[in-house]
């Protein structure tokens, strides 16, 4: 499959898991570290917690457009949030994996509307296509 971007962006990461990571442009700048769990002091943010903010920020965006591409969907709440937690442990087969959690609250929205734009989403959103077929990933509807 062809890609034709529309935007692009840079980031630089210098030592690891326990070093620093930045943007080209230099207007996002974080300290990271491993968590406590897998070693670290958790005095930062790690690659995990920067990918489930990614991934939840976008899938919301994903459903939002979802809803001006198909008239049956209802719009998506202002309020809307997404909740997105990633995993990261050992592979059975080597190496360590990811899973992830999107929980999906659409104040005001039965629930049955709001799977319907849940799963509209997932057909949008880059990251679910990027991590379909590699990553577990479920869906929640609050």
């Amino acid at each position: 499959m062809s890609i034709d971007p529309v935007y692009t962006t840079t980031a630089t990461a210098t030592g690891g898991r326990d070093g620093t990571a930045r943007t080209a442009t230099g207007d996002f700048e974080v300290k990271l570290a491993p968590p406590t769990e897998m070693g670290g002091d958790g005095k930062g943010n790690n690659p995990e917690q920067l990918f489930a903010a990614g991934y939840a920020a976008c899938y919301i965006g994903a459903m939002k457009f979802a809803t001006t591409q198909d008239d049956s969907l209802a719009k998506v709440p202002a309020d809307t949030s997404v909740d997105a937690t990633v995993g990261i442990g050992p592979r059975p087969d080597g190496g360590f994996g990811l899973t992830v959690a999107l929980k999906v609250t659409m104040p005001g929205l039965d629930k049955a509307e709001a799977e319907k734009i849940a799963e509209a989403g997932h057909k949008i959103c880059p990251y679910s296509n990027a991590v379909k077929g590699n990553i577990d990933v479920t869906t929640t509807v609050a």
